[in-house]
């Protein structure tokens, strides 16, 4: 990427440039898709500086590639556009990579730092050069110059790494010694390595507004948008990642700012096909603020530092909503220069307290101090913070941002707005934007953690709100707005009735939710057929957005504090089984050795658990336990043709009975184990060798029992822990198997103690039983063919 900028930059001054913008344009586009992806990958191994520097450098170049895309096809054609266009972003972006620069520097991290301050020097450079004529465009390509050098460097090192397998090592590129640096110190680091840059992108629309009030730029325009509209994209994907690495609160925040960031590039792009200025609806604005502070709030008892920032752009909806011109006016813009000179602040501390190891005091060891004196309050912290309530999920909840889109895009619909230019009132970006796109990514999120209903309704709503915003307010009705439109609305009703009558099993807070969305439905469609009575807008709208705050403050406490402050409410209609009553299974994961212990403390006091296997889910109980054994066989109801079976990890358990195999069943068994392969063979004295006692009756049948060594070290090691265990399928006799954790509670509910949640299965299909019973006069049989064929057996 600094390699085609400096080879732009040097041939600037050409009349005809060796790259043409569009060209540029498209090529730095690519490459910060790239540069994104690369910053991410790394930072999903562990906290580093390098993905605030690649995630920034990839928004600095998006937003770039995009001004000289719009360059290249002559929009920017008066004099000075294409300098007003560029100089808030560079003068962003300048500050920002000094700030990773000077941290990188303090971090230890020099190729990272180098490149850092390369690139900001390259954008100051440019800003100069948009200002003074007599300093030649050959600065800007000396210092991408610079960056291609630091990199070439870096990669020559790495290939001299691999080359002679580690005896050449440049100095900076040895990146094993840098993994066994921060893997000593542990999780020292901040816990959201994605913080920073999302904090830096608010410095970026921020100058933009900014600018215009300090006289730099001289007009606010479509050169603009691409800055703003990068920042909210970015920030929305930062708004996932925050999600990832568990931080609720500022994955809200960087939601909530995004919309803010589309709604200011959907204010300066509307000029473009209209003269006036559009029109910002007061309402929406006021709750935006009332959000805000909500959420400043609860920031800031996990860190007072963030909640304090959040109180900036608290001021800054109350100054929009002041202010009938909206972005223009100079109210807001002396705001935004406010969130700049205060991202610049946070973004420094959170930059800082990735890498380092004494750390920049946020006030969150006060904040904890002072609640310790209270018993009311007591705020969520350890390992089950973000565990869903079957299994675990590699994302925090977002149900949060969900709700609280709700809120906004139901405000937004007081706005009835000028019927002949409906474009014209700031709408389509709170109602598509929070409505559908954040509502989508909230239901995205439900979906991963397991939560069918809610992921379901919220991605029913979000397509709602996308559908019929741009309908209504992007004047597309035309002449299909009568029964086309109405036809479509009818057929999301009977959707959402279907969302009621299941909310009904879940709690009365969704139930009133899911309800009185089905008033804003009815607005829709009366609005589609002409026949909306004066108010009622306003009334669903109240009544709808006041059901949604009420879930958005219980989410917030439930996330916040331990011992839910707002209750959601009981379900209205008691299911038996899945989710009843207040019994919660256990549900352990199977990566950490941790759960494999308290399973089979479980299993030896005499309980029954849903563990994964090489094939699929089963359940399983200790052999010493009687009791237990016979619970398992209750629990499932076993039909006469498919008895219990015995597991063991190793052969060594069956040493003291190896007298009473024969030897070319003994040798079978060595050769065919461990794998999914059970073997049926005759009951004998062995048996009683394992310690079965009463149990024995339960397993196999009079004459044969079924055994086998599962090809899976969780199993194996919990076998080792607990001795021989009794096993059978994870799901009542006649149905399919389990393949997933979430399936055993829901298929088995109360009958099973706990699970271990491995995800899915290896695989969807059982072992191969093979009839040993007759082996000794040649002769295998087959009771059932699975995932290992006859040819193999």
């Amino acid at each position: 990427g600094s390699l085609l900028l400096a080879v732009h930059f040097y041939s600037s001054p050409r009349a005809a440039p060796l790259i043409p913008s569009t060209a540029l344009g498209v090529l730095l586009l690519i490459l910060s898709a790239l540069l994104a992806y690369a910053g991410i990958r790394r930072s999903l191994r562990n906290a580093s500086l390098l993905v605030s520097l690649c995630l920034t450098i990839s928004a600095f170049w998006c937003g770039y590639g995009v001004i000289l895309i719009l360059a290249g096809q002559g929009e920017l054609a008066d004099p000075g556009d294409f300098r007003d266009a560029m100089v808030p972003g560079l003068a962003t972006f300048t500050l920002a990579l000094l700030l990773v620069a000077v941290v990188g520097f303090l971090c230890g991290e020099p190729v990272l730092a180098l490149v850092a301050a390369a690139v900001s020097l390259a954008s100051a450079h440019e800003v100069a050069l948009h200002y003074s004529s007599s300093l030649g465009p050959s600065a800007v390509a000396c210092s991408y110059l610079v960056v291609c050098l630091v990199g070439g460097y870096f990669a020559l090192g790495r290939i001299l790494y691999f080359l002679t397998k580690g005896k050449v090592v440049l100095s900076g590129t040895d990146l094993a010694e840098k993994k066994a640096h921060e893997q000593s110190r542990g999780s020292s680091g901040s816990s959201n390595a994605f913080a920073a840059p999302g904090l830096l992108l608010n410095m970026l629309s921020a100058c933009v507004f900014g600018c215009r009030l300090l006289g730099v730029t001289h007009k606010l325009f479509l050169g603009h948008v691409p800055w703003l509209w990068a920042a909210g994209t970015y920030q929305i994907g930062i708004c996932v990642l925050s999600y990832r690495a568990m931080d609720i609160l500022m994955a809200t925040a960087f939601g909530f700012t995004s919309i803010l960031k589309f709604a200011g590039g959907y204010c300066l792009l509307y000029p473009v096909w209209q003269s006036e200025e559009p029109s910002f609806p007061t309402p929406f604005l006021v709750v935006f603020s009332i959000l805000f502070a909500v959420l400043a709030l609860f920031l800031s008892l996990q860190s007072p530092v963030d909640g304090l920032y959040l109180l900036v752009f608290v001021s800054y909806c109350i100054a929009l909503a002041c202010s009938p011109r909206g972005f223009f006016a100079g109210g807001p813009q002396g705001v935004a220069v406010a969130i700049f000179v205060a991202s610049a602040l946070v973004t420094l501390i959170h930059l800082y307290n990735v890498k380092a190891t004494a750390k920049i005091p946020t006030g969150k060891g006060a904040v904890k101090a002072l609640l310790a004196h209270s018993s009311f309050l007591k705020l969520r912290e350890g390992q089950d913070l973000h565990a869903p309530y079957l299994g675990y999920s590699k994302y925090a909840d977002a149900e949060i941002l969900a709700y609280a889109c709700s809120v906004l895009a139901s405000f937004a619909l007081t706005t009835p707005g000028d019927p002949q230019a409906p474009l014209a009132t700031v709408v389509i970006p709170w109602v598509v934007v929070a409505g559908g796109i954040l509502k989508l990514l909230g239901g995205s999120v439900a979906f991963a953690r397991g939560k069918t209903l809610e992921s379901s309704a919220f991605i029913l709503y979000s397509i709602m709100w996308i559908i019929w915003g741009l309908t209504r307010y992007g004047d597309l009705y035309g002449t299909t707005r009568s029964f086309h439109a109405a036809v479509g609305i009818v057929a999301f009703m009977l959707f959402n009735c279907f969302i009621i009558f299941c909310s009904l099993f879940l709690n009365m807070a969704w139930f009133f939710y899911s309800l009185t969305f089905m008033l804003i439905a009815v607005s829709f469609l009366l609005d589609a057929i002409h026949a909306l009575p004066a108010g009622y807008d306003v009334a669903a709208t109240i009544i709808f957005g006041l059901s949604s705050f009420y879930c958005f403050l219980a989410a917030l406490s439930s996330s916040t504090f331990e011992g839910c402050c707002l209750p959601l409410g009981r379900p209205m209609v008691q299911l038996s089984g899945v989710g009843a009553g207040a019994t919660k299974c256990l549900h352990l994961p199977a990566r950490k050795a941790s759960s494999v212990k308290r399973i089979a403390d479980i299993l030896r006091n005499g309980g029954t658990c849903g563990i994964p296997t090489d094939t699929v889910y089963v359940l399983v109980a200790a052999c010493n336990r009687p009791d237990a054994v016979e619970k398992a066989h209750r629990s499932k109801r076993q039909a006469q043709d498919r008895p219990m079976s015995l597991w063991i990890s190793s052969l060594k358990q069956l040493e003291p009975a190896k007298h009473l195999f024969s030897p070319l069943l003994w040798d079978f068994m060595e050769a065919a184990w461990p794998s999914p392969i059970s073997l049926v063979i005759p009951r004998g004295e062995w048996v009683d060798f394992l310690g079965m006692k009463d149990s024995a009756k339960y397993v196999g049948t009079p004459q044969s029992v079924a055994i086998r060594i599962p090809d899976c070290s969780v199993t194996t090691h919990l076998i080792d822990l607990v001795g021989p265990i009794v096993v059978t399928s994870a799901n009542p006799t006649g149905e399919a198997d389990t393949t997933h954790h979430n399936q055993v509670y829901a298929k088995l509910g109360d009958k099973v103690d706990a699970v271990l949640c491995g995800g899915p299965s290896p695989e969807n299909i059982a072992s191969t039983v093979v009839d040993c019973t007759k082996i000794d006069s040649g002769n295998i049989g087959f009771f059932r063919v699975g995932i290992i064929p006859k040819s193999q057996v």
